[in-house]
């Protein structure tokens, strides 16, 4: 009887450690959950690395806003000649 009951308790155990609220197929399930989100943090800091480099140029400099208006804006300062390359690929008719 001694011994039934110990292969309860220990199946039960091993329930538990498994399958349970807290087991270890859940605990794996959170690892990849984490794993996810730190690969999807890293993306979203190296941008806002990117962002805050931008933003201090802004602030500092007339480099950084003359190329916004060139690009954006499509500014073109007098005694400039504006050229547009078209990177479109040829196609030849015979």
């Amino acid at each position: 009887m001694l011994f039934a009951l110990a292969v309860a308790v220990l199946l039960g155990l091993q329930y538990q450690y498994w399958l349970g609220e807290n087991g270890r197929f859940e605990h794996n399930k959170l690892l990849t959950q984490i794993e996810t989100q730190q690969r999807l943090n890293g993306n979203k800091t190296s941008v806002n690395n990117l962002l805050r480099t931008d933003v201090h140029d802004l602030k500092n400099g007339l480099e950084a806003v003359e190329e916004h208006a060139r690009l954006d804006l499509g500014l073109i300062k007098p005694n400039e000649t504006f050229v547009q390359v078209s990177t479109a690929p040829t196609t030849h008719s015979r």
